[in-house]
């Protein structure tokens, strides 16, 4: 069994914005790790992330616990019975946001792009939608695992790719909720990392590469360097950051 050995987490609005829609939780109980980048503006997209996050959490612990537990959304042999719970939960709170916006005006309408995560034994399921990235760090080599969602790829533009991070996926955004899972057996020493496009889009492999291998800073220091290197090539979002270290 792998142990998460230490995980730091941190989320603010950014240098530009006065309202921070992104969120995170970390649940060590359950082993369960979610980060949120809601849009739809000031008392909207953060209102919709708390929602998302605690239907997520609540409909997950119902599941997960009962071998025997009828999914009602989505079943596959090919993932285990966390992860079912997990691809369930996730389409369950979208379900009820999307009949929650469709009594709402289309200006006050809520969404959200996320990564969730369940960790069993040395199985770490993730789940994601929109643009949300997740990085595997083993063994000296970054490598991107649930890869953003979002206009870029469709686009083909690299150059200047902060101005495609536009989702094409998400919480509330279509009335199918469109998840991309993946599945990593761990080993020890790998470092999980879940971004927001505030970070990931302002900063190169190479960049967070070095940070990362600094052995003279705990992980909030990381955080922090991170965010602030993103910040100094002009990011004006929302920043989050999850580093699962095992």
């Amino acid at each position: 069994m792998i142990k998460l050995k230490s995980y730091s987490a941190k989320t603010n609005q950014g240098p530009f914005l006065s309202v921070n829609e992104d969120d995170f939780n970390i649940d060590l109980i359950n082993k369960m790790f979610l980060l949120f980048d809601g849009f739809g503006g000031s008392g909207i997209g953060d209102a919709t992330v708390k929602s998302l996050k605690n239907n997520i959490k609540s409909f997950y612990t119902k599941f997960s616990d009962d071998p025997d537990s009828t999914m009602p959304f989505f079943y596959s042999h090919k993932y285990n019975l966390e992860g079912n719970a997990l691809i369930n939960s996730m389409h369950n709170a979208q379900k009820f946001l999307v009949n929650e916006n469709k009594l709402k005006e289309i200006s006050l309408r809520g969404g959200s792009s996320a990564i969730a995560g369940v960790l069993t034994e040395n199985l770490m399921v993730m789940a994601s939608t929109g643009n949300c990235l997740t990085y595997l760090f083993r063994k000296g080599h970054l490598e991107v695992v649930n890869g953003a969602d979002s206009l870029e790829f469709l686009s083909g533009e690299k150059f200047n790719s902060y101005l495609q991070t536009t989702p094409l996926s998400g919480f509330g955004l279509f009335e199918d909720l469109h998840l991309t899972v993946k599945e990593i057996r761990l080993l020890e020493g790998d470092i999980l990392i879940f971004m927001t496009d505030g970070v990931y889009s302002r900063i190169n492999n190479e960049e967070l590469k070095y940070i990362i291998e600094k052995q003279d800073m705990y992980l909030p220091e990381k955080i922090d360097q991170i965010f602030d290197l993103a910040n100094s090539h002009g990011n004006l979002d929302n920043q989050s950051m999850v580093f699962l270290q095992f």
